[in-house]
């Protein structure tokens, strides 16, 4: 591929973006559901225009790491230490339901199989990938809608952070029972020494920040600083500790959020995020979309693979949400906003492919829930809030 098609991919993949996003909003729907629609129709699901290329890909996992880091600056940081055990709470059941119904689903279609067989570990790992949770489409619906602060909200987000971190554990150990070389021990290790590292060397950074905002207020070299500590972290948190980036970018907003000029960064992150990192990121997973190795069994294993994570997801995170305290209609939206899947089960994936616990056919299946899961999670969020809103009108009327 010659290096400046590059560029007539992004003008495709831009112009569709923002066209799609359009006429979703013109629909009442979120614009991020026509972003995703846009990858679908111009990739080669449909129209075969852009095939999905690394660089294309890079792109995508920058603007969701952006995303993340809009997240955390945006994070009101007294809230999220008044909703940590809940999400907690949330978390451990939105990734116990799923596992356990994946598991049972195998299963079903391809026969029961003793501890320690194959059969078992690829079934445990059909779970283990519903555990994933992708909460940057929640977030962006969220955002769309004015309510990422909102208590509700901010439990969504605390959840699917700590849900990611269980989700890596869960994958390591499986991985590790069918591997002996591979320890579960160090993972824990390394996950809790990255959180310990990062919360003495926030308070740190975050001294250094507070610094350079007083001398420099409303400048623009403190998004720039902001901005490169976001990609450093995410580094860090990937390659030396085995955590997800996108967590070490939403811990980097966690700790700036508190500056007060937080509002600031985050206008400026948003500029390059909503004009041409986050579009290619919504767009991507359109793009990633194929169904070549489709056929009856296997589109009828997929059906149900979906339906059981979206409806596992709601169940166990709905109801620990209703446990906690929350009404029917938050316990909802929280269950309804912990379904989505993205990178995370991407990756859970392609771990699997690489250790034998999972065939690329079966890619398909994951392909579709993340489709299915961004494309139904903003339109049920915006009815279930917008029936809430008339509510109280006619309440107050």
């Amino acid at each position: 591929m010659e290096s400046y098609e590059v560029l007539r991919d992004l003008a495709i993949i831009l112009f569709s973006a923002k066209f799609f996003g359009v006429v979703a909003r013109k629909c009442k729907a979120p614009q991020v559901v026509g972003q995703i629609i846009a990858g679908l129709l111009i990739g080669p699901c449909l129209l075969g225009w852009i095939n999905q290329t690394d660089f294309i890909a890079k792109l995508a996992e920058i603007g969701v790491i952006i995303l993340m880091f809009e997240v955390g600056l945006e994070s009101d940081l007294k809230e999220l230490m008044k909703t940590g055990p809940i999400a907690l709470l949330i978390a451990c059941a939105g990734v116990f339901v799923p596992l356990v119904l994946g598991t049972l689903l195998y299963m079903g279609f391809y026969g029961t199989a003793p501890w320690g067989s194959e059969n078992f570990f690829k079934a445990v790992f059909i779970g283990t990938i519903m555990t994933a949770t992708s909460v940057s489409i929640t977030v962006a619906s969220l955002q769309e809608l004015g309510k990422i602060k909102s208590k509700v909200g901010t439990t969504i987000v605390s959840a699917a952070i700590i849900d990611d971190v269980i989700g890596i554990l869960v994958l390591t150990f499986v991985i590790g029972f069918k591997n002996p070389d591979s320890k579960p021990s160090m993972v824990i290790l390394q996950t809790i020494a990255f959180f310990a590292i990062a919360i003495v060397g926030g308070y740190i950074v975050y001294k250094v920040f507070f610094t350079l905002d007083k001398r420099y207020p409303h400048t623009r070299r403190i998004p720039i600083v902001s901005l490169a500590f976001c990609f450093a972290l995410s580094y860090i948190a990937e390659k030396y500790f085995g955590i997800a980036d996108i967590t070490g970018a939403y811990i980097a907003g966690i700790v700036l959020c508190s500056l007060s000029d937080n509002e600031y960064i985050e206008r400026k992150s948003d500029v390059i995020s909503y004009m041409f990192f986050g579009p290619i990121f919504f767009a991507n997973i359109g793009l990633k979309t194929s169904f070549n190795a489709m056929n009856g069994k296997l589109f009828a294993f997929c059906i149900c693979f979906v339906l059981v994570a979206l409806g596992a997801k709601i169940i166990g995170c709905g109801l620990v949400g209703k446990v906690c305290k929350y009404n029917w209609s938050d316990s909802l939206k929280i269950g309804v906003g912990m379904m989505t899947r993205g990178e995370v089960a991407l990756i859970v994936a392609q771990k699997g492919l690489a250790a034998g616990l999972l065939t690329a056919d079966y890619f398909t299946a994951v392909i579709l829930l993340i489709l299915v899961s961004s494309i139904a999670t903003p339109i049920i969020l915006k009815l279930l809030y917008t029936r809430d809103e008339k509510k109280s009108g006619a309440a107050a009327a």
